[in-house]
């Protein structure tokens, strides 16, 4: 049985825009005339059908993606906090001294943890009570795996080492591809895709069907009604929750699809035609200079570049007019300006240091330089503030997006967001359950919204909706796909139904 030969048997709805009916007018000869017929429907009366229809659709299809992916979310913004306890050793320092050691130290004693490992990146420790964070690439790590050895910065002491991607430690990197992936690979990136590509379109949709309705009172708009019962006491918890988080829902949509596969290639390319590329810095040698860091490959811009055998630090028999070392090119970079919570890349053959700031939490610190290793020189400098407007609002909503940005505040609102979309998930399947046919002794549930809604559009108005949708599938491309996939087997279940119907009907 389809969802559409589902009896409803609701009662109708207070809240709900009723049809405006003509009044009858009376005649010179004392006679009621016919009431006029009703005017054309007006804009919103014209659309509501069809969101409405759009909305219950992907409510019940896409729900169960949402559901994941805020659950999942929900795991991923508390792992900043549960690392902190649970790699406690790792992260943070017994005592805290007067002085620290040197850079070029610490990467020794961590060099010494694993001879096998390449330095490729030094993290010097952000706070007094925070360790060094010495990047190495191992043999036998998976792409994208580093193994990090914490030093403390007074002695020089290993704490312990893990094995990372990025700067996130094996709890937070698992659950960060638990909520991307499902732990299935690029086949489960679908998943998440499809949940951001959908987010949207149901956090608006049910954002204008939800201001769109007549209401006793003005507050009922932003608050629930307390005093309604069954359904409406449903529906006004599912409206007013999801117009408190609809703007969080939507920047969580924009900024998942930023990198994702498919629809995060085109954001890209529009933003580049657009002028707003991310700028690199450059950290190339001139011609004719060697760093004197060994051999090696890499960008010297990026995070993990550079395979240096010695890392570009002081080590035993290295020539020191070669290479400053560690320490000078940190101070040069601090001279420069780059101070707060800085990301050291270690000269591969050809390039120079790359001292960046990673400092997120507002104001922000995302300046970097690039080093010569022979001499401290700046090469070369990028600063946030000229970024274009683009890349750094790009930059923001990612790091927010990620609970960088403003720190456990940050991480409390996403928290927040994700189980306002727990939340509204179930207050939309319990609205779905207690429209069933409560008369019926077969299992059902409530029916769709009834068909007929495009139609209902005028020409005026489908033909540039249909033109907007359009462009928005191809754009997204697993919304557009999904979304045909819809009607298709909308168009099927309605032949189906009709069929049965006239079979029924039939003589």
């Amino acid at each position: 049985m389809s969802l559409e030969e589902v009896q409803d048997v609701r009662t109708p709805d207070a809240d709900t825009p009723a049809a405006p009916i003509a009044p009858a007018t009376p005649t010179t000869d004392g006679a009621v005339a016919p009431a006029e017929a009703p005017s054309k429907p007006g804009t919103w009366a014209a659309l509501r059908p069809l969101l409405l229809r759009m909305h219950f659709y992907a409510g019940i299809l896409i729900a169960p993606l949402l559901f994941l992916a805020a659950a999942t979310g929900l795991l991923y913004a508390a792992s900043w906090q549960a690392e902190k306890i649970i790699y406690s050793d790792e992260l943070t320092v017994t005592q805290v001294r007067e002085s620290t050691a040197p850079l070029s130290a610490q990467v020794t004693a961590a060099r010494a943890t694993v001879p096998e490992g390449k330095v490729v990146g030094v993290w010097p420790a952000p706070d007094a009570e925070a360790t060094t964070r010495v990047i190495m690439e191992v043999p036998g790590l998976e792409e994208g795996q580093t193994q990090t050895v914490f030093v403390d910065p007074y002695t020089a002491h290993v704490n312990g080492q893990l094995t990372t991607e990025g700067d996130a430690l094996p709890l937070r990197a698992w659950l960060s591809e638990f909520h991307s992936s499902l732990q299935l690979g690029e086949f489960g990136r679908n998943y998440s895709e499809l949940a951001a590509s959908w987010l949207w379109v149901v956090a608006l949709g049910g954002l204008a069907l939800w201001i769109g309705r007549r209401r006793s009172r003005k507050a009922l708009l932003v608050l629930p009604d307390r005093a309604a019962a069954g359904r409406r006491k449903t529906l006004s918890w599912h409206g007013a929750v999801g117009l408190w988080a609809v703007a969080g829902l939507v920047a969580l949509s924009a900024t998942g699809l930023t990198w994702s596969k498919y629809a995060g290639e085109n954001i890209g390319q529009l933003q580049d035609g657009l002028g707003g590329a991310t700028p690199s810095l450059s950290a190339a040698l001139a011609p004719g200079s060697d760093s004197g860091a060994g051999s090696g490959s890499g960008s010297g811009s990026g995070e993990h570049a550079g395979h240096g055998g010695t890392g570009g630090t002081e080590m035993p028999g290295t020539p020191s007019a070669a290479d400053i070392g560690i320490d000078k090119a940190v101070a040069a970079a601090r001279a420069a300006g780059v101070t707060e919570e800085l990301r050291i890349t270690l000269p591969a053959k050809g390039k120079g240091y790359v001292v960046k700031e990673q400092d997120k939490q507002l104001p922000v610190h995302l300046d970097s330089v690039a080093v010569d290793p022979a001499d401290g020189r700046i090469m070369d400098e990028l600063r946030f503030a000229d970024y274009p407007v683009l890349a750094q609002l790009t930059r923001f909503g990612i790091d927010l997006h990620m609970g960088k940005t403003l720190g456990l505040a940050n991480q409390i609102a996403l928290a927040a967001l994700a189980v306002a979309v727990m939340f509204l998930v179930f207050w939309g399947y319990r609205m779905w359950w207690l429209r069933r046919p409560t008369k019926d002794r077969t299992l059902s549930v409530g029916r769709a919204q009834p068909r007929g809604a495009w139609r209902k559009v005028p020409l005026t108005m489908l033909l540039p909706l249909a033109a907007v949708i359009a462009v928005v599938g191809w754009f997204v491309p697993l919304l557009g796909i999904s979304l045909v996939a819809f009607l298709a087997v909308d168009v099927l279940l309605g032949l189906f139904a009709a069929r049965r119907t006239k079979a029924a009907t039939a003589p």
